[in-house]
């Protein structure tokens, strides 16, 4: 695939571009700044605050941590990861499984691999409509599709998980020569991340680790191009 030096539509962040983080049990890439790395012009895109691709080594994982108004999403790529919180929840995350956790006022988690193989997954933050507000978990799994399926929406409808925000996630697994419309609203600020392989979207070639946003008006279609592809697209407010 010919990776075009501008963006058709939109603002474009290349894989190669994102921010990265490396130890000895985690290989992380950030669409946005995280922790230590900062940079004024990529702080989040409207609500959406944080992609990160993390790699996490078998046995390993994130301890005990706290978080505070922010909605936090789980997209479980390859393999599993335990989630346990001060909610007394404790759950097994596997691939093809989406988690979504609010946590409001105040939660403390950890997020361990306690698997024997190395485990992929898309750790997604996006700030509340409203701060604070009791903390919530919630665990689904979605089908695979070549179309559109509704992972996120505010009022949980159509088999949608909840969000506390006027946003909705949509995730498609296309095979090569697909063509999918997108399922936007009319003048929604949009971002598309792809999770794996390769497509097009109004001329612009996207592969792994791209992301891509854009007003729901600049865009009539996505092409599946040289490989089966996994993908997120928001549709913010």
């Amino acid at each position: 695939m010919t990776r075009t030096s501008r963006p058709a539509v939109g603002r474009f962040r290349p894989a190669a571009d994102r921010f990265h983080s490396q130890l000895d049990w985690l290989n992380s890439w950030h669409s946005f700044s995280f922790s230590h790395h900062h940079d004024p012009d990529w702080m989040g895109f409207g609500p959406l605050r944080v992609i990160n691709d993390d790699t996490i080594a078998a046995g390993m994982g994130f301890g005990m941590h706290p978080h505070q108004s922010m909605e936090i999403i789980t997209v479980m790529v390859e393999g599993e990861l335990t989630h346990e919180d001060s909610m007394d929840h404790h759950e097994v995350l596997r691939a093809g499984e989406v988690q979504r956790m609010s946590a409001g006022s105040g939660i403390v988690h950890s997020e361990i691999n306690k698997s024997s193989l190395p485990c992929r997954l898309l750790q997604i933050w996006v700030e509340p409509q409203t701060p604070g507000g009791s903390p919530h978990y919630e665990q689904k799994a979605f089908p695979v599709t070549r179309s559109w399926t509704c992972l996120l929406d505010p009022a949980g409808e159509a088999g949608a998980m909840a969000i506390q925000r006027q946003l909705r996630l949509w995730r498609s697994q296309p095979q090569p020569g697909d063509c999918l419309e997108l399922p936007l609203a009319a003048d929604r600020r949009s971002w598309l991340q792809v999770i794996n392989g390769s497509i097009t979207l109004n001329g612009q070639a996207m592969q792994r680790g791209d992301g891509l946003g854009f007003n729901s008006d600049q865009v009539q279609a996505i092409v599946s191009s040289t490989s089966d592809a996994d993908l997120l697209l928001f549709e913010l407010q």
